[in-house]
């Protein structure tokens, strides 16, 4: 099975020392976030996770720990941008990020790492050819380090709409326009740009548009077939009903990540998170808190999905 970790939280960035905590002990606590009393218990042993997914915007934390991950498969996402504090106020500086993404991708290899370049934010400061210029910039330092850079357009969520009221949604034509940079862009430098829940209007210039976490991408990293049960690999499963990626499992919880970005659309608002902050305990098995009377626990039914008897043959 796979494990998720980065689709509420920054795990690497903010919780390492938990995580490791929780690789050691082989198992982790994971409250349900519309109904806070049901806790799902889940073993993190190898004989059953075939593959952890990460998505940060810091992995330095991590790097010195690596060795704990060394019976597991791994898919790693980190988002690179090119926003300064106003926007993203915790994020260390980029050049910092991008040296660490090159570290990262030296341990893991290219097939278990990619490179998110989201939400992209149009305004009078971030124009067209500002990104444009950005991208090139960056995705020339990231060459040769990933196959995979992941794009998206600002959507507007209630929280994003709260937190972050100057925000637009980007309009088609400059969609179009940015899609078609990028992706030249990116195939200049070795890479495929995929859309994440863009649908598929950029597929005509070129891009991937099947989905940035599908199970072709958890096989190509695990260099194995993956037999998932009762998954409709074609079928739509997440946000705006375009998605068809392998989301899964995921241990991390709301309202806990600390860069604060102006357009998260996983944190409620700043009080929250520094409270739930404060409550986190590396020793515990819930990322924040413990437990509390009247928790109903059970035992996730998890397998592995690795096929022993068929191996990927890849390009």
């Amino acid at each position: 099975m796979i494990i998720q970790t980065g689709m509420r939280t920054d795990i690497p960035a903010f919780y390492s020392e938990w995580f490791v905590n929780r690789i050691k002990e082989g198992y982790v606590l994971v409250r349900n976030p519309y109904n806070e009393s049901q806790v799902t218990r889940y073993s993190l042993s190898p004989d059953f996770v075939d593959l952890i997914a990460f998505c940060t915007k810091n992995p330095a934390p991590m790097l010195s720990r690596m060795d704990v991950l060394k019976d597991y498969g791994q898919y790693w996402f980190v988002t690179i941008t090119p926003y300064g504090r106003d926007i993203e106020p915790n994020v260390p500086d980029k050049p910092v990020v991008m040296e660490n993404f090159k570290r990262l991708s030296d341990i893991v290899g290219v097939d278990s790492i990619g490179w998110r370049y989201d939400p992209v934010i149009i305004d009078n400061h971030h124009t067209v050819e500002w990104h444009i210029s950005e991208f090139e910039r960056m995705a020339a330092t990231l060459a040769g380090y990933t196959k995979t850079c992941v794009i998206s357009y600002i959507d507007i969520y209630k929280k994003v709409e709260r937190n972050f009221p100057s925000a637009r949604e980007v309009s088609g034509a400059d969609r179009l326009t940015l899609g078609n940079a990028f992706i030249k862009t990116a195939g200049k430098y070795g890479m495929t740009v995929r859309p994440c829940t863009e649908g598929d209007e950029l597929a005509a210039f070129g891009a991937d548009c099947s989905g940035c976490m599908t199970v072709k991408t958890f096989e190509t990293a695990l260099h194995e077939h993956l037999d998932v049960p009762g998954i409709n690999t074609n079928k739509t499963n997440q946000r705006n009903g375009q998605c068809a990626c392998l989301l899964g499992v995921d241990i991390g919880a709301y309202d806990t990540c600390g860069h604060l970005c102006k357009y998260c659309y996983a944190n409620a608002n700043t009080a929250l998170v520094r409270d739930n902050m404060r409550r986190h305990d590396p020793m515990s098995p819930f990322l924040i808190g413990s437990s509390r009377q009247g928790d109903v626990i059970h035992q996730a039914k998890q397998e592995s999905w690795i096929d022993r008897q068929m191996k990927l043959e890849l390009e």
